[in-house]
């Protein structure tokens, strides 16, 4: 087996998907569907599982792409090194996003990297904020913006807080409530609420602020979209608590109302893997953010 099926191997377990997997390693799909035959036969087993719709691997895959994550992040922190002799003059960078990043402008962030350093390939993940841990600890990704969970903040990574934002209520302008400038979350108990999925930050703090004022929120929809929650929360089909930036830029006609008991708010974190060196990319990234959005640095979870 060689680096490059490893590489292909790893992109479609990610991806799912032939065709995508072979647009993220920029290589004609045949070629990438050869390659993984390939290495099937000569490892002596099935890799992935084939259906008109979806990819899945196999057991054996699973086992595979896990060895392949290491090998392939050992092999580029080698290559970061050195790199790190010369500067950033080139390599990958993939960064992880939150659904709703508040007030942090990644397409800024994104568009200032690319004007600086025009010769590194970016991409970008959308996850929620445990996903987007997850993929920090197995080397998907090389930084994430997330909010900070017990489970996130408990494990081995790297944290840097950026911004802390207040959450707001969301109603319907002819809501019975929407005249209201303050609400305590109880208020709220007999709402069907509009939410985030779970995982996300959003719909944990709802749900462990509901459970201290006494009652557990219905969730009637979900998505993990802020727009599509202010819309559907627009149009009567509940409520909904939401980071203030989301509410009162341009969208959909919303009530927006003070939560003050309890009070609530949400961080936005840059995260990496606090035992992998960041590529000489990744280090110049994290400077860009640092420089736009400073802030203390937390010190890395046990």
């Amino acid at each position: 087996m060689n680096l490059r099926q490893l590489r292909y191997l790893v992109a479609l377990s990610d991806e799912r998907h032939f065709t995508r997997a072979a647009a993220r390693e920029h290589v004609a799909q045949p070629a990438l569907s050869q390659q993984i035959r390939s290495l099937e036969a000569e490892v002596g087993l099935a890799l992935v599982q084939r259906t008109t719709r979806r990819v899945a691997m196999t057991e054996a895959g699973e086992l595979l792409v896990a060895r392949a994550r290491r090998a392939l992040a050992e092999l580029d922190a080698a290559q970061a090194e050195l790199q790190s002799l010369a500067g950033v003059q080139g390599g990958r960078l993939s960064v992880g996003a939150l659904h709703t990043m508040g007030p942090v402008d990644l397409s800024l962030l994104l568009a200032t990297f690319h004007e600086r350093y025009p010769a590194v390939e970016l991409t970008v993940r959308e996850q929620s904020s445990e996903e987007l841990a997850a993929m920090l600890r197995d080397d998907e990704i090389d930084l994430a913006f997330l909010s900070v969970t017990e489970r996130i903040q408990s494990r081995e990574l790297r944290l840097r807080p950026l911004v802390s934002e207040e959450l707001v209520v969301a109603l319907a302008t002819d809501h019975a409530l929407a005249g209201r400038a303050r609400l305590r979350l109880g208020d709220l108990a007999g709402e069907s609420f509009i939410s985030f999925r779970e995982g996300a930050r959003l719909r944990e703090l709802l749900v462990s602020a509901a459970a201290g004022a006494g009652f557990e929120p219905r969730i009637a929809l979900e998505s993990n979209e802020s727009r599509r929650i202010r819309s559907l929360v627009s149009h009567g089909l509940g409520v909904a608590i939401l980071p203030r930036s989301d509410v009162e830029g341009p969208g959909a006609a919303v009530a927006v109302c003070d939560l003050v008991q309890p009070p609530l708010t949400r961080d936005v974190t840059l995260a990496s893997r606090a035992e992998r060196r960041p590529s000489p990319a990744a280090e110049a990234f994290g400077a860009l953010v640092e420089e736009v959005y400073a802030g203390p640095a937390l010190a890395s979870a046990s």
